[in-house]
């Protein structure tokens, strides 16, 4: 089975834009990569968010548990030193995943976006697209460009 010229090349919306090289291409692709790992980090941070929340939301039930099993003090222990506690000084896990999102994930996108348009018109994922029809095999159904 032969491919079309419309096959071969990279997808549509993915081709290195004229006068582009290697090492810009590159480039755009470690930034990508980084910003696709800060996603990641904060995908960690709202499970530490949940995780912390449905924690002290348990926390209920301990201190329910204890009062019942006759161990007053334990529980007000645990109510007065844990229940509700801030998780860094100040701020509840809603307020860390807030300062994160304003302080450092927002800009980061931001900063990704402007690159990517100021070098190759706002064009996503060039050097994937590139390693893609580098490695795929022409003619074969299942390594077609997906255009």
């Amino acid at each position: 089975m032969r491919e079309t010229p419309e096959e071969s090349g990279p997808p549509a919306g993915h081709e290195r834009p004229p006068g582009i090289g290697d090492t810009t291409v590159e480039a755009l692709g470690a930034l990508t990569e980084a910003l696709e790992t800060v996603e990641r980090a904060r995908g960690h941070l709202y499970g530490f968010h949940q995780l912390t929340g449905g924690a002290d939301l348990t926390l209920d039930r301990a201190v329910e548990l204890l009062r019942k099993a006759g161990h007053t003090e334990h529980a007000d222990l645990v109510e007065r030193e844990i229940l509700g506690r801030n998780v860094i000084p100040g701020s509840w896990t809603y307020q860390v995943v807030e300062a994160y999102n304003t302080t450092y994930y927002r800009p980061f996108m931001e900063v990704e976006a402007r690159v990517r348009q100021d070098l190759v018109a706002g064009r996503q994922h060039l050097y994937e697209a590139e390693m893609k029809e580098a490695r795929r095999t022409h003619g074969h159904p299942d390594h077609s460009a997906g255009r």
